[in-house]
């Protein structure tokens, strides 16, 4: 059995995604309308909102929140019209470990339309083990739950 078939289209998309990403700056927010669909849906730990404004705002506040956010993509797998990314987070908080960089791994799977254009970007990473654990006494009850879950 032959694996499914991945339109060069597709793959082309999602490299121009990526860079998209990787290179992402405060100013490219207001162009994201190029990548995404205009109903797009974006899930996250700590979002679920549809259409490009939506999601331009989350992009924004990422910006107003942390100190240089970036990404770094370490795998793709394309299949058909949608892609499975593995990437890595690395950022600084603003208010406590200034200058530390942290990084949060996760991945993100998203269908493209017969455009090329993002219709569902869902991420998945562990809120718990990689952002919460990180902060001061949030991380460590965290830390302390746990521990206490696997005694």
């Amino acid at each position: 059995m032959q694996p499914p078939y991945t339109a060069p289209a597709t793959e082309e998309a999602v490299t121009r995604v990526i860079a998209f990403f990787e290179n992402l700056s405060p100013a490219d927010v207001a162009t994201i309308g190029q990548f995404y669909a205009p109903q797009a849906r974006f899930k996250d730990p700590f979002n679920e909102v549809v259409g490009v404004p939506a999601i331009q705002g989350i992009f924004a506040h990422m910006f107003e929140a942390l100190e240089q956010p970036r990404f770094a993509v370490t795998g793709r797998v394309v299949q058909g019209q949608q892609c499975f990314l593995t990437w890595d987070f690395l950022f600084a908080f603003k208010d406590f470990h200034k200058g530390v960089t942290q990084t949060v791994r996760g991945a993100s799977h998203l269908v493209l339309d017969a455009q090329g254009q993002v219709t569902l970007h869902r991420d998945y990473w562990d809120a718990a083990e990689e952002l919460y654990e990180k902060l001061p006494v949030v991380g460590a009850l965290m830390r302390w739950l746990k521990k206490r879950a696997n005694s």
